[in-house]
């Protein structure tokens, strides 16, 4: 890796070394240019169109990553490099009913509990293809998994939203509509 990602893995670092998530949102630094890396939407990393292997790593890149006007970025105090993402920069592996509500596990480890800080949205393109997703960080979220939809789809149930009836799932005392329930195929 180059200088400028070794500064970049060191901010990283130097963060875990807390136990906590650096303060991105408070890191404004000059724009340094672009690092050719590139997360898919399977939630792999890439850097210069080789995979990134080591999980440990690719944590410590997630901790530092910032979303301004929908461009992605890795920063530290002193920079900021673009990098692009495909879809969402972070995969919802895995799911839970927890007393709280719904928790999401993402790819690079982050939990949330799904929630008025932690929304779940669902796109559907033209095809009526859902794409799942919820917010994690900071603008930032999770594509939902596959199987973790259809485990999100099994705690949906019918709720009155605006006049119309939606199908969707609570959690942390909020509704999430997934599908109107005219459009279900029941």
């Amino acid at each position: 890796m180059t200088s400028g990602t070794d500064q970049l893995l060191k901010a990283a670092q130097d963060a875990e070394k807390e136990g906590k998530l650096p303060p991105v949102h408070l890191w404004n630094p000059e724009f340094c240019g672009d690092l050719d890396m590139e997360i898919r939407r399977d939630g792999t990393w890439f850097y210069e169109g080789t995979p990134i292997g080591r999980k440990r790593l690719v944590r410590l890149f997630s901790t530092i990553l910032k979303v301004e006007d929908g461009k992605y970025y890795l920063v530290t105090p002193v920079e900021k490099v673009g990098i692009r993402v495909v879809d969402a920069p972070f995969v919802a592996t895995d799911i839970e009913q927890t007393d709280g509500g719904i928790r999401f596990t993402t790819n690079v480890g982050d939990t949330v509990i799904a929630g008025a800080d932690h929304a779940i949205r669902v796109e559907r393109d033209a095809d009526g293809e859902p794409s799942p997703y919820v917010h994690i960080r900071a603008g930032l979220e999770a594509l939902i998994d596959r199987k973790s939809f259809y485990r999100l789809v099994d705690m949906g149930e019918a709720h009155r939203v605006e006049g119309e009836d939606m199908f969707g799932v609570w959690s942390d005392d909020t509704f999430f509509p997934i599908i109107p329930m005219a459009e279900l195929d029941l």
